[in-house]
């Protein structure tokens, strides 16, 4: 089965549909699959629940998908570094199902292991726990939070084979294993492509079985968040 496609729009195509799950990995601008992202703005798909710990930053990643409205629901656990995110969201435009960071990562990882639920101590008395079951193990109070799977994962590697093996590449690697595993399609961009083999087995942190599509986009753009400086002293 060939999983290699051309570019971002070919790998999503027969893929997309109006108020989809998509899980989308990456933290701040590290990991961000940004290929595929614009290639879902250009799709014009729309009523999108989105998973991913926040919206990038204003004018990059998923924060393209808020600007022409067609995310109607994000499933995060920040939005701090994202005004226009912060701005629908205050404004009611936009749905917002808050997760402590930790709590969301779980439910991602249990979604992709096949868990529908979990308890958790996390949230416990708090704007967490509203609306959610509280039971008791050993005089303790836990919360139950619901795994999470989705339609689409869209995730970014730094190598891949064209069997869709993946390794990923320092803190770029954060929540894209796992979101890999926790969707019925799992699209991949890779910095780097190889032929299937070239991979040592034990480098892989996604195999390939979770990979039904993947793309080369070349180097990612080493895009800075905060950019500070000090003067350097005198020679």
């Amino acid at each position: 089965m060939n999983k290699v496609y051309p570019d971002a729009k070919s790998a999503l195509e027969g893929v997309l549909k109006d108020g989809m799950m998509i899980m989308s990995g990456g933290f701040g601008l590290c990991g961000i699959a940004e290929e595929l992202s614009d290639a879902i703005r250009e799709s014009g798909v729309k009523g999108l629940t989105v998973v991913s710990n926040n919206a990038g930053v204003d004018g990059i990643g998923l924060s393209r998908l808020l600007e022409t409205r067609q995310i109607k629901k994000m499933i995060s656990s920040y939005v701090g570094e994202n005004k226009l995110f912060a701005q629908q969201f205050l404004a009611g435009e936009l749905e917002l199902e808050f997760n402590p960071q930790g709590t969301l990562a779980e439910r991602i990882r249990a979604g992709g292991a096949g868990i529908p639920a979990f308890y958790t101590k996390t949230g416990v008395g708090t704007l967490i726990a509203e609306g959610k079951e509280v039971k008791e193990f050993d005089g303790e109070k836990y919360l139950m939070e619901r795994g999470l799977f989705a339609d689409l994962a869209i995730v970014h590697a730094w190598k891949g084979d064209t069997a869709g093996n993946l390794i990923y590449r320092k803190t770029a690697r954060n929540f894209n294993p796992m979101m890999a595993t926790a969707a019925r399609i799992t699209v991949a961009e890779v910095e780097h492509l190889v032929p299937a083999g070239e991979l040592n087995p034990d480098h892989i942190h996604t195999p390939g079985i979770f990979v039904k599509r993947i793309v080369e986009v070349g180097t990612a753009k080493k895009r800075i968040e905060f950019r500070n400086t000090r003067p350097r002293p005198a020679a």
